[in-house]
């Protein structure tokens, strides 16, 4: 394991996986009541607006965000491996996200957000974070993942763009705590014709989590 601090603030270290090397960037808050873990999409990294946006806003709130790079992410590789082969990845690095000694909520972006359900009962979570779930493949609603949501025992926040083609809000299964980003897509991007700027955009993600968080989402 090795660390080194990168330009935007944040500090890394890299865990090696069954996968292969993963990496953490931590934004660390001074006064630290919660960890939040966020892993990335398939079509993406950690460079994604939500993910940054969560990085900067939250250490203010009191919440460290450890940003987490899978290994074929950190390896260069243009195509994600096998869920299974993520949830295992994900599981290796755990201890290193729970080293702080604090509550840790379990969260990603898309595929990130899939792995975080699946696991977070397991690890020992408090609660789970997803951005952008992808309910189902575009076009496709017959080809349901509804069943990872619904399997999540612990407390879960879905933040969804209101033009998601991954699944709309009101696709979701009834019960859900859904935040709606008006107007945003898959990645949260806004069209042109919007009423809201991307900053405002990012302000409903990041108010919703903190609000969230400071509610008690990782009381325990």
């Amino acid at each position: 394991m090795n660390a080194h601090t990168p330009t935007d603030g944040g500090r890394t270290e890299t865990v090696g996986t069954p996968a292969g090397e993963a990496r953490i960037t931590w934004y660390d808050a001074k006064k630290a009541h919660t960890v939040l873990a966020l892993g990335h999409g398939a079509g993406g990294g950690i460079e994604a607006r939500d993910l940054r946006a969560l990085a900067a806003a939250l250490p203010a709130e009191g919440v460290t965000v450890a940003l987490v790079e899978q290994p074929w992410r950190v390896a260069g590789k243009k195509v994600a491996p096998a869920p299974r082969t993520l949830d295992t990845a994900w599981t290796a690095l755990w201890p290193a996200l729970t080293r702080p000694g604090l509550p840790v909520i379990a969260g990603g972006r898309s595929a990130g957000a899939r792995v975080a359900c699946r696991t977070a009962s397991a690890l020992g979570a408090r609660a789970v974070l997803a951005l952008s779930f992808p309910l189902h493949p575009p076009g496709r609603p017959d080809r349901s993942r509804a069943q990872e949501l619904t399997g999540v025992t612990l407390p879960l926040l879905v933040v969804q763009g209101g033009r998601d083609p991954f699944g709309r809000p009101a696709e979701f299964p009834e019960g859900t705590e859904l935040v709606e980003v008006p107007h945003g897509d898959h990645g949260f991007a806004l069209p042109k014709s919007a009423a809201v700027t991307e900053e405002e955009a990012m302000g409903v993600i990041t108010g919703a989590v903190a609000h969230w968080i400071g509610a008690g989402a990782a009381a325990g």
